[in-house]
């Protein structure tokens, strides 16, 4: 009776040996797959001139775009003077210009909005603002800091 317990014993220990480990890259070799991901990245030239800190003429409001994926995702951060959580921040191509949409999600900001267009001649960021606690919509303007 001990001898089929001592096949499957076999078995099972025959089968848990080393496996074939996947040849990897020597080290200093860049892997040819990381390649194409960086070049993903890179912002578009229209919009990798968002980067900066821009701030508002009418007041101690500051955005701040840390940097502008290929996809329009902006990195972005506002201050009034104190930080205010930021939602979605998206940079796009519209009508021959590069437009700025920023939405902010905080206390006092509960679903604000910027939309905005870049004046590259002016070096600006123009458009309105939108006060969704009031309803009201504001004409405002950003120069580079």
């Amino acid at each position: 009776m001990w001898f089929p317990g001592c096949i499957l014993v076999c078995l099972l220990l025959c089968s848990c040996g080393s496996k074939e480990q996947p040849a990897t890259a020597s080290p200093g070799t860049a892997q040819a797959t990381n390649a194409p991901v960086a070049a993903a990245t890179a912002p578009r030239p229209e919009t990798a001139r968002l980067a900066g800190k821009w701030e508002r003429a009418d007041g101690d409001y500051t955005i701040e775009i840390k940097s502008v994926a290929s996809d329009g995702k902006l990195e972005a951060s506002y201050y009034n003077p104190s930080p205010i959580h930021v939602s979605r921040a998206l940079a796009a191509l519209e009508q021959g210009g590069v437009k700025v949409f920023i939405e902010l999600q905080d206390v006092n900001y509960p679903g604000c909005t910027y939309s905005l267009k870049y004046d590259p001649a002016a070096d600006q960021l123009y458009g309105t603002y939108f006060q969704a606690a009031v309803q009201e919509t504001y004409d405002v303007t950003f120069a580079r800091k």
